[in-house]
C-alpha cells in the first residue's frame, strides 16, 4: 500500500510544482485525469476509479483550504497545515 505523502518540486528557492499522492495499493498507476476548471489542481484516478493523486500546477496559487475542500469532495482525509508548509515555504 502507497501512503499519502507530498512532493515538491522547486525552482529558484520557490515552490515550483507539488504532487499529493494518496493511499492507494501499491502499482497501481494513473489511466484518466480531470483538471479543474482553471487547471489549478489535476486529479489523477486509478483503474480502480479510485483517486492515486493530485497535482497542483502553480502551488502558490492553491490554498490550503481549496485543497481541502477537493480532498473532502473525493472522500479523503484532509491535509493539515503542518504538512502543507513545504508548498508555503520560501
Amino acid at each position: 500500500m502507497t501512503e499519502r505523502s507530498l512532493q515538491v518540486t522547486y525552482r529558484k528557492g520557490r515552490a515550483f510544482a507539488a504532487y499529493l499522492h494518496l493511499s492507494h495499493p501499491t502499482g497501481e498507476k494513473s489511466v484518466k485525469t480531470s483538471a479543474s476548471p482553471d487547471g489549478l489542481l489535476v486529479v489523477d484516478y486509478g483503474a480502480t476509479g479510485r483517486p492515486v493523486g493530485i497535482e497542483i500546477t502553480s502551488p502558490q496559487s492553491v490554498s490550503l483550504e481549496r485543497l481541502n475542500q477537493l480532498l473532502a469532495d473525493l472522500g479523503e482525509t484532509p491535509m493539515a497545515e503542518q504538512d502543507y508548509k513545504p508548498v508555503r515555504a520560501a
